[in-house]
């Protein structure tokens, strides 16, 4: 088969756009050669259980499966029960964009707590956890929390170690949807057991598809007396490889070495550089117009554009609006950006404010 697409063109709508890294694509070839048993029982998911010790510490287990809904999805399922619910901010990706599966195929209730930087604090926790006992009500038992947020900011460590203190002490467990948790740790310059395992995350979603991946993510349970079940609802909630050597493959080479931390370093340097040059245009007037609505932290920059402008660029570059009531929009930066990319984008950008 030829190739269907421009490889040169890349945008800033998601990093899942992104190819495979080179460095996980032959993994992957690696570790095609013979046979392998099925359904985990590979050498390659066994060596992943190491690597993950390695990053978070001994007793952990890692689940991989296909992705990060079905993560998200089986990872919470296994730390409730039917009648639990989760208490989650309403920008929440469990929330906003799993199409209701939590729902519908987790069988909980998302409780849903308004914030303006997507970010979960102890005060808007309590306005949802209440009503223990109370049969008419879902019961809060878990906090789910996303890092990096769907808004791109960051918790530290200290503040989800509060989170984490609160709901324990209100019996409640604290589960992380980590999609972009390399990103996360790539800003914090902290290892990725310092703001999960350390400060009483109970379970999380590791996400390698959106940091150079195929295809894979991994359900980590950080505290196994906060999730049952799980090599059952795996199965149940379709999403047991039966290949599981190939998305281990690629786990490995994520995390064995520092090809995680590089992906996310430079996909963060690149949405700094992104703000950084259009902040430099608002400042000379070759851009106007702009306003960023969200500290970037990790890989996204969120900005609201003047009218008009957003679906102009878009015939150049590819990206998504995020609220188009106040024409705010999403730049997302990947581990192949490149600084010509953020030139050339920036470049447009300032010609159609200007015109």
């Amino acid at each position: 088969m030829s190739t269907l697409h421009d490889a040169a063109v890349r945008g800033f709508a998601s990093d899942n756009y992104s190819g495979i890294h080179p460095e996980v694509l032959q993994a992957i070839t690696e570790a095609n050669d013979g046979h392998q048993i099925a359904y985990g029982e590979d050498q390659y998911t066994e060596r992943l259980q190491e690597v993950f010790r390695g990053h978070f510490g001994d007793g952990v287990q890692a689940f991989p499966v296909f992705n990060g809904t079905g993560a998200n999805v089986t990872g919470l399922q296994s730390m409730l029960p039917r009648w639990g619910a989760v208490i989650a901010a309403s920008t929440a990706h469990i929330n906003v964009d799993e199409a209701g599966a939590p729902e519908k195929v987790g069988g909980f209730k998302l409780l849903t707590v308004p914030t303006d930087d997507g970010k979960l604090t102890p005060e808007l926790v309590d306005r949802e956890a209440w009503g223990w006992g109370d049969e008419h009500r879902a019961q809060p038992l878990v906090v789910s929390i996303t890092q990096s947020t769907e808004l791109g900011t960051l918790y530290t460590a200290d503040e989800i170690r509060a989170l984490a203190d609160h709901a324990h002490g209100h019996g409640m467990k604290l589960h992380l949807d980590g999609a972009r948790i390399s990103n996360a740790a790539a800003a914090l310059d902290l290892p990725l057991r310092a703001f999960t395992r350390d400060v009483g995350v109970d379970v999380l979603s590791f996400g390698g598809t959106k940091n150079g991946a195929m295809l894979g993510e991994a359900v980590v349970v950080l505290n196994p007396e906060a999730s049952d079940g799980l090599i059952f609802g795996r199965k149940f909630n379709m999403q047991l490889a039966s290949k599981m050597r190939f998305v281990s493959a690629q786990l490995i080479a994520l995390l064995e070495g520092d090809l995680w931390l590089r992906n996310a370093r430079h996909s963060n340097a690149m949405a700094q550089r992104l703000r950084s040059e259009v902040e430099a245009g608002l400042a000379d007037g070759s851009v106007r117009g702009v306003e960023f609505t969200q500290p970037t932290q990790s890989n996204g920059v969120f900005a609201v554009l003047p009218e008009g402008v957003a679906d102009e660029l878009r015939k150049s570059f590819r990206f998504y609006d995020w609220d188009a009531s106040r024409r705010e929009v999403r730049w997302m930066c990947s581990f192949d950006t490149q600084e010509s990319d953020v030139d050339a984008f920036v470049a447009e950008l300032g010609r159609l404010t200007t015109a």
